[in-house]
């Protein structure tokens, strides 16, 4: 069993910041998460929620879009599918950078 300097328990915001941190102090760090990097911000939590707000909001300037004087046939709802899956893929992206500063950072 390797030899650690210093072990982080959680890998969500505060966690790998911290492990990054020690890492780039020269610390050996391992952190222990039970789910993902990232945590429930990044997983289940704001993110997420921020993707999916993101297309409301976009449908709401579009019912505005003739207070501007642009012509656009009205909007007729959204398709929840699509927006799970742009939902999906920023997080998958933000997970993945994630891990590749684990490995810059030469975090475990």
């Amino acid at each position: 069993m390797p030899d650690y300097d210093l072990l982080v328990l959680g890998g969500g915001t505060g966690g790998y910041a911290a492990a990054f941190r020690a890492a780039q102090l020269g610390k050996r760090v391992a952190l222990v998460e039970q789910s993902k990097v990232g945590g429930t911000c990044l997983h289940w939590g704001c993110i997420p929620a921020k993707a999916m707000l993101e297309s409301g909001d976009l449908l709401a300037k579009i019912g505005k879009a003739a207070d501007f004087g642009i012509q656009i046939p009205p909007a007729t709802g959204i398709d929840t599918t699509v927006v799970g899956a742009r939902r999906d893929k920023i997080v998958a992206k933000m997970h993945a950078g994630l891990k590749s500063l684990f490995k810059k950072n030469n975090a475990r």
